[in-house]
């Protein structure tokens, strides 16, 4: 699946549980079409102890999310926006569709 969303970006969420949540794109991974984004889609973990005698800890991570369900915020508006591809002096750039400016 062809994702017009990187690591590091912008985003703020679509649908679901978690809408209107915005946070950066901490890893993607293409062939599924899900995202990671940091403090959205937080699930809580019961891990027991490994060793003879410890305790176990309740961890807080975060599960990646459908990349459909999330859009790129464009920096000069604020607001979600969708991607273009714009060729400039031989190289693919992106392109913010709703202020025309490059991401």
């Amino acid at each position: 699946m062809k994702m017009r969303i990187k690591t590091g970006d912008d985003v703020i969420v679509l649908s679901g549980k978690n809408k209107g949540s915005k946070g950066r794109v901490e890893k993607t991974y293409p062939k599924e079409g899900l995202v990671k984004v940091k403090d959205v889609n937080v699930v809580k973990r019961h891990m027991k102890g490994r060793k003879t005698g410890e305790k176990g800890v309740i961890v807080e991570i975060n599960k990646p999310i459908s990349a459909s369900i999330v859009s790129l915020i464009d920096a000069s508006t604020g607001k979600a926006t969708k991607v273009r591809y714009e060729m400039k002096d031989n190289k693919k750039i992106r392109v913010a569709v709703r202020s025309g400016k490059e991401i």
